[in-house]
This record gives C-alpha cells, sequence and structure tokens, in this order.
C-alpha cells in the first residue's frame, strides 16, 4: 500500500518503510513522530482511494530520524570580458523521516 502526501508545497509518494527529506520546521523537543494529515491519494491497485482534494480520515505517521543537510549548490555570477567571477555555496537543512504506518 503506498499514499501520496503533500507537505510544503511538494507531493510524496510514500509507503511504509521509506525514507523521505521535508522541510525543516520548529518541533517541540524530544518529539519522535510526525503526521502527516494531507493526503491527497490511499490505496494500489482497485482499492485506491483519491481525494477531493483529500482523502478523509487517513493520516501518514513518520518517525524522525533527524536533521540532515542537502548537497551543496553552487551558485555562479559572471560578467564577460570584465574579468567579474563570484562562486558561492549553500546547503539546504532538511528533515529526514522514515515512514512507519498509514492509518485509515
Amino acid at each position: 500500500m503506498y499514499a501520496i502526501i503533500e507537505d510544503g508545497g511538494r507531493q510524496y509518494k510514500v509507503a511504509p518503510g521509506d525514507k523521505i527529506y521535508v522541510d525543516i520546521r520548529d518541533l517541540p523537543e524530544g518529539q519522535e513522530t510526525i503526521e502527516f494529515d494531507r493526503v491527497l491519494a490511499v490505496g494500489e491497485g482497485a482499492d485506491a482511494r483519491i481525494g477531493q482534494p483529500l482523502v478523509a480520515g487517513v493520516k501518514v505517521i513518520g518517525r524522525l530520524e533527524g536533521e540532515v543537510k542537502g548537497e551543496k549548490l553552487h551558485i555562479m555570477k559572471y560578467r564577460r570580458r570584465k574579468n567579474y567571477r563570484r562562486v558561492t555555496g549553500h546547503r539546504q537543512k532538511h528533515l529526514q523521516v522514515t515512514i512507519s504506518e498509514i492509518v485509515g
């Protein structure tokens, strides 16, 4: 069974045991799980349910694994014939979540 969830303006196809990376957010200290209640579709094959826009009564529960950094992005500014070159980098922080169950 899988579900399609929405979080932070993005959609993720998840199944129990999958690892996903979501945007970092402020969470209470010691919280170990996170719930995704914006479920767009759930099921598999003939048993699939599609929401209009959300499926009622379904949520996805994930276990927080911690903060991780994404891959490095290189930003380059360049002006031709002006001897102007600037290179900077950025690494976005994410939360690593392991999907434990789909309820509903």
